[in-house]
């Protein structure tokens, strides 16, 4: 029992010990994003609460390609329909290296970023419009890096969605708030082999 629990321990700070190693190739990114939401402090307010959960691999140093899954619903008040939006497709992530930020503060806990995404989604909404059909959105981002394996993200995007319904294009700006989870798997496996041998 002590021997698994010291090789936990040794797993656990091996895999915390490089600031930048979260995003190395290899490793996995995990997490959600908030995307808009917004509570009214009147009577007649609405609401709009999206989410945005997401895992990408890093296929190099910096680059990131997974998949997202939106849902969300919305209402403008109360004498308004209520909008269901949903999207599932392909996501990619480009992480700035920090001699290409340009700015050096900052650079020991967090990282800009690129963010596109391609699908199908759509829009509906009771009693009024609906759109289904290609599902887009592009955007930068900055992740802030409260440890060396969990993100804070804030991200402004244009998302999109043109097709089929009554309604050909729907497209907005949001500021995503979320969060990513890094999981550093190709460094948790040397760990692994180093305290076995």
């Amino acid at each position: 029992m002590k021997k698994l629990i010291f090789t936990g321990l040794l797993a656990v700070a091996g895999l915390t010990s490089t600031a930048n190693a979260q995003i190395q190739e290899g490793n996995w990114m995990v997490g959600s994003s908030l995307l808009s939401s917004k509570f009214g402090l009147n009577t007649n307010a609405g609401y709009d609460i999206s989410i945005q959960p997401r895992a990408a691999y890093f296929v190099e140093d910096n680059v990131a390609v997974g998949g997202y899954v939106t849902l969300g619903t919305s209402k403008v008040n109360k004498d308004s329909g209520t909008k269901f939006t949903y999207g599932v497709g392909g996501l990619g992530r480009y992480y700035l290296s920090p001699g290409e930020q340009g700015v050096d503060n900052l650079l020991n806990h967090g990282r800009w970023f690129f963010e596109g995404n391609v699908g199908i989604g759509g829009q509906n909404t009771k009693g009024g419009t609906n759109t289904t059909g290609l599902d887009f959105g592009v955007g930068p981002g900055y992740s802030y890096f409260i440890t060396p394996n969990i993100g804070v993200e804030g991200l402004v995007k244009y998302n999109g969605i043109t097709g089929f319904g009554n309604e050909g294009l729907t497209s907005n700006i949001t500021f995503n708030v979320g969060f990513s989870i890094f999981l550093p798997t190709s460094k948790g496996k040397e760990v692994i082999n180093e305290v076995k041998n």
